[in-house]
């Protein structure tokens, strides 16, 4: 497998995508869902990941924008985790435990 893509919108997508390729979680990324727009990664069917970059999502407004595109996913039946600049770099096992939760939660589900 290689290890760069050029479909990772920035660095943090990357190293997102990294480190839960050690895991051994299959990503997309970059995908577009109509109504949505483009999303970072997407793991199975229904798990959106948004890597918010510092330079991007500190302002009121940019904000509000991604809130309106998680409601628009969640009315699509898709659940996103939205992790910040500081929590991807500085506290990865808060992030990680979060998707795996997420992950396993789906599987019990579908059971």
């Amino acid at each position: 497998m290689s290890i760069a893509h050029s479909d990772a919108d920035s660095g943090l997508e990357s190293l997102v995508r990294l480190r839960l390729h050690l895991l051994g979680i299959e990503v997309q990324t970059q995908i577009r869902i109509d109504g949505v727009g483009e999303i970072d990664i997407v793991i199975g069917n229904r798990l959106l990941i948004e890597c918010d970059g510092r330079e991007n999502h500190e302002r009121a407004a940019e904000r509000h924008k991604d809130l309106l595109r998680d409601a628009a996913a969640a009315a699509l039946g898709y659940e996103t985790l939205r992790f910040d600049y500081a929590m991807i770099v500085h506290d990865w096992p808060r992030v990680e435990a979060a998707i795996l939760a997420k992950i396993a939660e789906s599987a019990h589900l579908r059971r």
